[in-house]
């Protein structure tokens, strides 16, 4: 049996997958804040799952961790994961050491994009990103069933590529990165509000017959589209998942997101031909995917193996 924590930065989610790939056991908790307690917190999350299973968590392979930051897959360090309060942290080593089993650390959009690919068990499938639309915006490669970094961990960082060279100034220190306009900070920038679900806010008042949120709702799924459109020129997925919490409207946004596509195609006979519609898909709610791709990812280390994941905005 194998544990995959997905270390959020309010909760850890916490899965058990069987031998044959079934999630067996899965649990929530608080995360914490600050390195002692984010690791006292991992553990017991460990421990809770081992009491739930009827095992000692000896009886545990591997653990595998998913958590923002900027993370090296090959030494187990995080640093920079500033809402979690880490400016570094030796995660991997420090959870071996109290667990006594192997442990494995992921930067937490490759991960999920790892479990987002092992949920849908599609045959037909032998690529996918995974779009994460959260605070920032970037995308996890999963290429022939395997996770793909890139020779220096930067794959799927399509965030920072800049689409308005007049744009304002993005935390990368390019002007206008993609993530300005299709990501929650972003969303924040462009329509300020104290809710705590700022899409759907924008969207009911978009419904209400507000022009300027109506506006600002269809720029934010163009630039949603055009995150996909580039995914798919650059790397030819076979399937988009769109997840993350800016996501969570739901139908509303993948419906739009879609329309613009179709739009393109209508004007664009070489758009036309790669049937962007097709190949786009929302996340099923209630999946814990990134706590599953975390139990996964020591059978992903190796892909890219000299590359760590370099991005604190993977989140």
């Amino acid at each position: 049996m194998k544990v995959g924590l997905d270390i959020g930065g309010t909760k850890t989610a916490a899965v058990v997958l069987g031998d044959d790939g079934t999630i067996r056991r899965e649990l929530v908790q608080p995360t914490g804040y600050g390195p002692s307690q984010v690791i006292e917190n991992a553990v017991r999350a460990v421990e809770a799952l081992a009491l739930q299973t009827g095992v000692d968590r000896s009886a545990f392979t591997s653990v595998g961790i998913g958590i923002p930051g900027v993370v090296s897959v090959t030494t187990g360090r995080v640093s920079h994961a500033v809402n979690l309060g880490i400016d570094d942290l030796d995660l991997g080593n420090q959870m071996a050491q109290i667990l006594g089993v192997p442990v494995h650390v992921e930067n937490d959009v490759n991960a999920a994009a790892m479990g987002v690919f092992h949920l849908l068990d599609d045959p037909e499938m032998h690529s996918m990103a995974y779009l994460n639309l959260g605070t920032g915006l970037a995308a996890g490669l999963v290429l022939g069933g395997r996770l793909w970094r890139g020779s220096r961990g930067t794959a799927g960082e399509i965030g920072h590529i800049p689409i308005d060279p007049t744009g304002p100034l993005c935390a990368c220190g390019q002007r206008g990165c993609l993530e300005l306009v299709a990501s929650g900070s972003g969303l924040a920038r462009l329509w300020p509000t104290p809710s705590g679900r700022p899409m759907e806010t924008l969207y009911a008042a978009a419904q209400g017959g507000d022009a300027v949120a109506a506006d600002v709702f269809h720029r934010f799924a163009h630039n949603v589209a055009s995150a996909v459109r580039i995914l798919v020129l650059s790397v030819d997925v076979d399937v988009v998942v769109i997840g993350g919490g800016m996501s969570a409207l739901g139908a509303p946004l993948i419906d739009s997101v879609v329309g613009v596509l179709e739009s393109w195609a209508i004007d664009s006979p070489f758009l036309e031909s790669l049937d962007l519609t097709s190949r786009v898909r929302l996340l099923p709610e209630g999946q814990s995917a990134a706590a599953v791709g975390a139990a996964l990812a020591g059978l992903s280390l190796g892909e890219g193996a000299d590359a760590d994941s370099l991005s604190n905005n993977r989140s």
